[in-house]
């Protein structure tokens, strides 16, 4: 248990120097807004030149605090780390010479926008995993939720990536292309986040209509090591009985159980996408 604390924390922190890397590269040399509150001190930064890591901090402190009392202490605790390491690696990382490995949109004004997003989805999907947030957001989304738990997140995150979008436009000298590189970045790094968070928890149900349920059951178990669940039936246009195997397999595995479903005469299923 304590090791998978410590593997937990060292991811966060990991996670957190990509995300600080990922802003330094190929958000701040392209002259857009991100999403969320990052969104607002990235403009801010851009305007009066001081350091989001500062400004994250200020925000976020408060709102891990509150967290810790209000909502979850070990999810504060976890959501601080990040925070944290996040902003000092931004501090840092502002010393640092990285002008030979950011884009800064020489040949497309899309493609850091569009790799800042894959790369922000696939670590707050990973953040995600090891029930953390990377605060902003997030922080003020379940602050609300636990006062008024029929609020939907994601009309709250619309509206505050909303307000970044249109706020980008004069912060950015009134030009419509910083708004649409928002809505680039929100868009990929959503998507990427739930493809990501699906793919990684879906399977294959299957529901099978049998008269052979014993011998269907030991070629799951022994071809695919999977077991089943057994129901009993009975249908309705002869009244006759019948049984019923509900079985989750791998995606690879369906194309298996298919074939051992049709190698038993009087037997059919039905498959359907899961997920957790």
């Amino acid at each position: 248990m304590k090791a998978k604390k410590v593997l937990t924390y060292f991811v966060i922190v990991v996670i957190a120097c990509v995300c600080a890397l990922n802003y330094e590269l190929f958000v701040f040399p392209n002259s857009f807004a991100p999403a969320g509150l990052n969104g607002i001190c990235t403009m801010i930064q851009y305007l009066f030149g001081i350091n989001v890591g500062y400004l994250s901090l200020m925000i976020n402190v408060p709102l891990a605090i509150w967290i810790y009392f209000a909502v979850s202490k070990p999810l504060a605790v976890r959501s601080m780390v990040f925070v944290v390491v996040f902003s000092l690696g931004l501090v840092v990382l502002e010393y640092v010479d990285l002008s030979a490995f950011a884009y800064s949109g020489e040949s497309s004004r899309i493609l850091g926008p569009l790799v800042g997003g894959i790369i922000n989805g696939a670590c707050f999907t990973v953040l995600l995993k090891a029930s953390s947030y990377s605060g902003g957001t997030d922080f003020i989304a379940s602050l609300i939720h636990k006062r008024r738990p029929h609020y939907n997140f994601f009309i709250i995150s619309f509206s505050l990536n909303a307000v970044v979008a249109i706020l980008s436009f004069f912060v950015y000298g009134y030009k419509i292309e910083p708004v649409l590189l928002c809505i680039m970045y929100c868009f990929t790094s959503s998507t990427i986040t739930d493809k990501l968070a699906k793919s990684g928890r879906s399977a294959v149900r299957f529901e099978i209509i049998t008269g052979h349920p014993e011998e269907i059951s030991r070629d799951i178990i022994h071809e695919l090591h999977h077991s089943a669940t057994l129901l009993p039936g009975r249908g309705m246009f002869r009244g006759q009985p019948t049984s019923i195997l509900i079985c989750i397999v791998n995606k690879a595995q369906a194309a298996r159980l298919s074939a051992i479903v049709r190698s038993y005469p009087h037997t059919f299923a039905v498959s359907s996408q899961v997920g957790e």
